[in-house]
């Protein structure tokens, strides 16, 4: 299988794909863990995705969620390309130990964010050691292929990971669009799918790990397979 990432630098940081459902109950064992790897009490919070549908509720959650988890949420107010092409901004996520991308519209997330300065703050970060989390739109947009929204088949994503596709909220998601990921799915791509309140990590190292409440399923052409909580996922791009 393909192993290829977006940088030759080693890969240095922690890689958290959330498959839906984030700062809920059944997160809350993985992020006290990804605050403590991160060394920061405090986690940068990009709404992006979320633009058109009530950003600072979003905020807002993350919030009061890590507050409760002792530790601070700040948002930057990325919602659209101008504030992605900005020096400042992009500053701030470069110094970042834990950045986190909520769930929201993958396309528009991609718009903002693809070739912009700030995503290559955020890939900085990253390859610095910083952890990087991203809930379902998040999730897929990070990886390359993309699962396209509007009906189950690829596009292209940011590419941190390269031939690793994800399906977020895999659980509870349409079956037809479901079907349609897996048909379709290009030879040289795995996909993953990721069920709500649960994680595919990916350590410095390169091993992937699900944490969470719910099972990560890994599909290839021909074959399925699930996997549990806290098992490790073998042969996954890196």
């Amino acid at each position: 299988m393909a192993s290829t990432s977006t940088d030759s630098r080693a890969v240095a940081g922690t890689l958290v794909l959330v498959g839906g459902g984030e700062w809920r109950d059944g997160c809350r064992e993985l992020d006290t863990e990804l605050l403590a790897t991160s060394g920061a009490d405090e986690v940068l919070v990009l709404p992006t995705a979320k633009a058109y549908e009530q950003p600072d509720r979003v905020g807002a959650q993350a919030v009061e969620y890590f507050s409760s988890l002792d530790a601070r949420a700040r948002v930057l107010p990325v919602l659209h390309r101008r504030e992605a092409e900005d020096a400042e901004l992009a500053a701030e996520v470069r110094a970042a130990r834990f950045v986190y991308l909520s769930d929201g519209s993958p396309l528009h997330l991609r718009s903002v964010l693809k070739g912009s300065v700030l995503f290559d703050a955020l890939l900085s970060a990253f390859h610095g050691g910083a952890v990087v989390a991203a809930s379902g739109a998040g999730a897929t947009v990070l990886c390359d292929p993309m699962v396209d929204p509007r009906g189950g088949a690829y596009t292209v994503g940011l590419g941190v990971v390269r031939n690793l596709a994800v399906f977020p909220y895999h659980g509870t998601a349409a079956e037809h669009l479901r079907a349609r990921s897996i048909d379709l799915l290009p030879k040289a791509a795995t996909l993953v799918g990721i069920d709500e309140q649960t994680a595919l990590v990916r350590a410095p190292g390169g091993t992937w790990t699900v944490r969470g409440v719910g099972s990560v399923s890994v599909y290839e052409t021909g074959s399925s397979t699930a996997h549990l909580a806290d098992a490790t996922v073998p042969g996954l791009p890196t």
